[in-house]
């Protein structure tokens, strides 16, 4: 039986929740789009990343799963704008930091790709 797009997407952010746990940069090009962006606040500035730049971010990270950390994370809200975008909200931690982020998907040859993120460092420890 064929996924639904529900499915789909919910198969899509757990792979984004997996990326951001083992930092396994051979899963980024299915979970992000080539031109997407990333936005958000680091030490009062507002920073804005190509996903090229990003992707070599997750590369050089020490990712929970290489400090056996547990993972820690929530689907916050999973919502459709049309068959073919969506948004997902999460609360991920990534070693000391809890980030919210907002996932922005399009569906696009057969499947769903984050064509943009905007997160909130929420706090560290």
């Amino acid at each position: 039986m064929p996924k639904t797009k529900a499915q789909e997407l919910n198969a899509a952010v757990q792979l984004y929740l997996d990326l951001m746990y083992d930092c396994d940069v051979e899963k980024f090009d299915r979970v992000f789009w080539p031109s997407a962006q990333l936005h958000g606040f680091r030490g009062g500035e507002m920073t804005c990343w190509p996903v090229a730049e990003y992707k070599q971010i997750l590369a050089e990270r020490t990712s929970p799963k290489a400090l056996d950390a547990p993972r820690e994370e929530e689907i916050l809200m999973l919502d459709f704008a049309s068959p073919t975008t969506a948004m997902a909200k999460l609360q991920v931690r990534i070693n000391d930091m809890v980030f919210i982020d907002y996932l922005t998907y399009h569906w696009i040859d057969g499947k769903w790709l984050i064509t943009a993120k905007g997160y909130h460092l929420q706090m560290t420890s």
